[in-house]
């Protein structure tokens, strides 16, 4: 086992409240009605699938393409503003990246993606990023996983994980899942048996326990 590969929104970012209020935005502004299982719905969606999401379910007015760029702009400000990142982060790739091979695999789009690597100043520690929009289908599909282990040229790795779509998509392709669960948006405890470790934090995160 020689590589791992991050999640990054719930694991290296805590995002989910940011996505959360700028596609509320979006949808109160171009007449839409939010519903009360949207935020819920739409977690681990690709940015192919929830723009429909937006606009089938909650009736905004917009093309596909409309609703990426305006909640991505949004994001985009609000990382640049302030980036929310989950305490450890940056020590955790440093950890993991002295040892291994690193990958990234998630449902952002690829300009927050680059973005928050680049903040972060670990662009340089992952040798393949791969967001959602790049395959056919988001988590919990396993194609963004699939997708980085091809770019990374192996068969496997350990995937760092802690949603309920997102462990099912690291597991559906075949790597080993370390969870570590959002406490906002937890993850089920069928997703959960589905992990080879669960740990409660980032800090957590060892070499010991990856092998």
């Amino acid at each position: 086992m020689s590589t791992v590969i991050f999640d990054l929104d719930g694991v290296l970012v805590d995002s989910e409240q940011v996505w959360d209020q700028s596609r509320k935005d979006v949808v109160a502004s171009h007449g839409g009605t939010w519903s009360d299982s949207a935020t819920t719905d739409m977690l681990g969606m690709s940015s192919k699938e929830w723009p429909v999401y937006l606009i089938e379910q909650l009736g905004v007015p917009l093309s596909v393409d409309e609703i990426n760029e305006a909640v991505v702009a949004a994001m985009l400000r609000e990382y640049q503003a302030e980036l929310p990142l989950l305490a450890g982060a940056r020590e955790a790739v440093a950890r993991m990246g002295d040892a291994y091979t690193l990958g990234l695999a998630s449902s952002s789009n690829r300009p927050i993606i680059d973005l928050v690597l680049r903040e972060m100043g670990v662009s340089d520690r992952f040798k393949a990023t791969v967001s959602s929009e790049e395959v056919d289908r988001g988590k919990p599909a396993p194609d963004v996983y699939q997708e980085a282990l091809r770019r990374l040229g192996v068969e496997t790795a350990t995937a760092i994980e802690d949603s309920d779509a997102g462990i099912r998509s690291a597991h559906a392709a075949g790597l080993y899942v370390i969870a570590i669960p959002n406490p906002h948006f937890p993850p089920s405890d069928e997703a959960l048996a589905l992990a080879d470790v669960r740990l409660a934090t980032l800090e957590e995160l060892t070499t010991d326990v990856v092998r």
